[in-house]
């Protein structure tokens, strides 16, 4: 009993601290703000006012005016800014480091367009996702009738990489994109826990609303995401988002039984089965602007004061890092999120059990999401199949014939497993996409 009885002290200790330590983290957080708010006072303007100003200032365009030490940045394989949820948002030494380099240029051209003339689409690489990457954005470029804007974050020695291979595409392909490459960039603080939960450099999309602050909005994807119909289509879902709602995302699970969230997660998530962050669509002005209710305070909190604290009440019951964070966000904000269907983040999920998203077998897969590595190895070929037909495809040939035939072909060999015996879902979009060209 007396064993029982200390475990007990020790536990209720433990929770006391805890608490403290996230309360002690919120109120330091409201405190700056409120300071913001009243050492910058505009005249004949109330305390309120002239906090909205500083976060409403530009970003990027005011950070051209000020003066920075020549050594500020000395190495681009993380960038970091100071703490963002206690200092003025223009304060971003990796954007500073972005806009002192050649790339400046091309960003500014990228951003300062009319909204809604091109799509923006952002991807994170770390590691061996090179080729990975690439045959993503192959994808994009291949069935998109408009423009799109590429942003590539990316570890710096993947940069030539990346631009070698992008400018060795045919003319004719290059005139369908742009492209701006970034340096990984995390907070100061906890660089190296952000930069490692879950997986290198994944909680990067956590921060993008706070980096690119001229982009309005924004379509993030995984790596192992494949277009199988035009960026565009899935960027008009943007017009369909009512007045509160600023993401959109796909649920985890169609089917709830074997669902994760609904089945072992230890913390708050969105709807019943919880989203899949994977392919996710942001109204980033949106973003940036709407303070988020939460379970830490009454005080409701903008985007770039709830990431830290919630990650470090949440830490050690996630398990997939960032979208674990973003299900706790739209669990207590649910009006904010728009959810799409299955289709457009078509995983092995929904066919290695069996078929269970009813809206593919209607209309076919928009977008594939070959996760748990399922490109790379021989778990699900029928995904694989997709990928390498893709990725050997050489731009300029009759996509039907170097390309769909022989992407049949090779789907006829998957059969033997549950998403072969689907594998007509893969391309029956897929179809109508080459004949739209």
């Amino acid at each position: 009993m007396r064993c029982y009885l200390h475990a007990y002290l020790l536990c209720t200790v433990f929770t006391f601290f805890s608490l403290l330590y996230v309360y002690s983290q919120l109120a330091s957080t409201l405190e700056d703000r409120d300071e913001r708010s009243g050492g910058g006072r505009i005249s004949g303007e109330s305390n309120h006012d002239a906090g909205h100003a500083l976060r409403k200032r530009p970003g990027l365009s005011g950070l051209r005016d000020r003066e920075w030490g020549q050594n500020r940045c000395k190495s681009l394989s993380v960038s970091y800014w100071n703490p963002y949820w206690r200092l003025p948002s223009d304060d971003v030494c990796g954007v500073n480091c972005l806009l002192e380099s050649p790339l400046s240029e091309k960003l500014s051209s990228a951003t300062k367009e009319p909204k809604n003339e091109r799509s923006h689409l952002a991807v994170v690489a770390c590691g061996a996702r090179l080729e990975e990457t690439l045959t993503m954005l192959k994808s994009a470029v291949l069935f998109s009738r408009k423009l799109v804007h590429f942003h590539i974050f990316a570890e710096d020695d993947l940069h030539d990489s990346f631009r070698k291979a992008l400018e060795m595409w045919p003319v004719a392909i290059r005139t369908k994109f742009t492209f701006t490459i970034y340096p990984i960039m995390f907070p100061e603080k906890n660089a190296s826990e952000w930069k490692k939960l879950f997986k290198p450099c994944a909680s990067q999309r956590l921060f993008l609303p706070l980096i690119l602050k001229q982009v309005d909005s924004l379509l993030y994807v995984d790596t192992d995401i494949l277009f199988l119909r035009p960026v565009e289509d899935l960027w008009g879902l943007l017009s369909q988002f009512n007045v509160s709602q600023l993401a959109a995302m796909a649920p985890e699970h169609e089917e709830p039984r074997i669902g994760w969230y609904n089945r072992f997660a230890r913390h708050p998530y969105y709807g019943k089965t919880g989203v899949n962050s994977g392919v996710m669509l942001m109204n980033m002005t949106r973003i940036r602007e709407k303070f988020f209710k939460n379970d830490m305070t009454s005080i409701a909190l903008q985007w770039g004061e709830i990431l830290m604290p919630l990650l470090q009440k949440y830490k050690l019951n996630i398990t997939w890092g960032d979208q674990d964070l973003l299900n706790i966000i739209f669990h207590h904000n649910p009006e904010s999120l728009y959810v799409f269907s299955c289709q457009w983040n078509y995983r092995p999920d929904h066919c290695f059990y069996g078929s269970n998203c009813q809206q593919a077998e209607e209309e076919g897969v928009f977008i594939l999401h070959g996760n748990r590595g399922v490109y790379h190895n021989d778990k699900q070929p029928a995904f694989r199949a997709v990928y390498e037909a893709i990725k050997q495809y050489s731009f300029g040939e009759d996509m039907e014939i170097s390309l769909l035939q022989p992407l049949k072909a090779a789907l006829q060999a998957t059969t033997h497993t549950y998403c072969g015996r689907s594998s007509h879902l893969l391309t029956k979009r897929l179809k109508e996409s080459i004949r739209s060209i």
